[in-house]
């Protein structure tokens, strides 16, 4: 992760923080608030690890892409199964 990156990131979760100290301000102690704060300094801590310990990077997939054709496909290939979210159909097609 780049510098800049890293930077926009603590500035983000500097921004939630402030959000959230807000939001104290304004609804006390409430448990969802609380849990607001626990997740801003989970990220903080997760950012800096991330900062300290860089995992490997993943290198680029090529891509590829795959040709899918547009005509329909076989009724024998759906022969004798269910329409899933639908209910199924027991009938023959």
């Amino acid at each position: 992760m780049s510098t800049s990156e890293m930077m926009e990131l603590q500035r983000t979760i500097g921004h939630l923080r402030h959000c959230v100290g807000s939001l104290r301000s304004r609804y006390g102690d409430a448990a969802q608030v609380r849990r607001l704060a626990n997740d801003i300094d989970r990220l903080d801590i997760d950012a800096k690890e991330l900062e300290e310990y860089p995992p490997r990077e993943v290198p680029a997939t090529s891509g590829e892409r795959i040709q899918v054709p547009d005509t329909p496909y076989s009724d024998e290939l759906f022969r004798g199964v269910d329409d899933e979210g639908l209910g199924g159909l027991h009938e023959a097609r």
